[in-house]
């Protein structure tokens, strides 16, 4: 899925959601200029507990 889905799944901003991918902290790849995410991969990190709340 790309950004603007991935941000609509997990419920985020795109701008969150972009910060989050450039501190590491979601599994995605990045083809070319555009970041891909995978549902399956985002489900697993979700149920991973690797979720952080911002203060």
């Amino acid at each position: 899925m790309n950004l603007e889905e991935a941000a609509e799944f997990l419920r985020i901003s795109q701008t969150t959601l972009k910060k989050l991918l450039r501190e590491g902290e979601i599994p995605a790849r990045k083809v070319g200029r555009e970041w891909r995410l995978s549902r399956q991969a985002l489900l697993k990190w979700l149920e991973s507990g690797q979720v952080q709340k911002e203060d």
